[in-house]
């Protein structure tokens, strides 16, 4: 069960949340001097190293919604954090090859575990990322300067 306090994500408004599912390697370094990896999984349709995230759903606050999102794209639950850590601003393209701009609130998700099965598994990938290398993985210049200041 998920338990929301009323936070500051409910005062900006956003048309999708995204997990940033993360893990901590208590006393080991990774290569870039921390030890805090990101779990990015990839689009359906380009193929991309994106953060899950969604819509919210009728009924849900945003952690919820990026709580969801994480387990259906990326099989990765834990605990998600009742504030938002901030957003970012992407296209999606519409079948008819219309874009609109998207504006995402970002939740840390601290994960504690992954499913062997989960329900994107098959139109997915998912790979822990160095903090730096997830950074740089993702095509959002707004998304990759959120991920690089991200301290756990």
């Amino acid at each position: 069960m998920i338990v929301i306090k009323v936070s500051s994500w409910h005062k900006v408004p956003m048309d999708q949340a995204a997990a940033l599912p993360f893990r901590l390697l208590p006393g080991v370094a990774n290569v870039y001097g921390d030890a805090i990896d990101i779990l990015l999984v990839t689009s359906r349709d380009t193929g991309r190293w994106v953060l899950p995230k969604g819509n919210i759903e009728t009924g849900e606050c945003g952690p919820t919604a990026a709580a969801r999102e994480a387990i259906e794209e990326a099989g990765a639950s834990g605990l998600i954090e009742k504030n938002m850590f901030g957003t970012y601003r992407y296209f999606k393209r519409a079948a008819d090859g219309s874009e609109s701009a998207l504006t995402v609130a970002v939740f840390p998700l601290r994960v504690h575990g992954l499913a062997d099965k989960w329900s994107e598994r098959n139109q997915r990938d998912r790979r822990w990322f160095s903090r730096a290398a997830a950074a740089a993985a993702v095509d959002e210049a707004e998304l990759g300067a959120l991920i690089a200041r991200f301290a756990g």
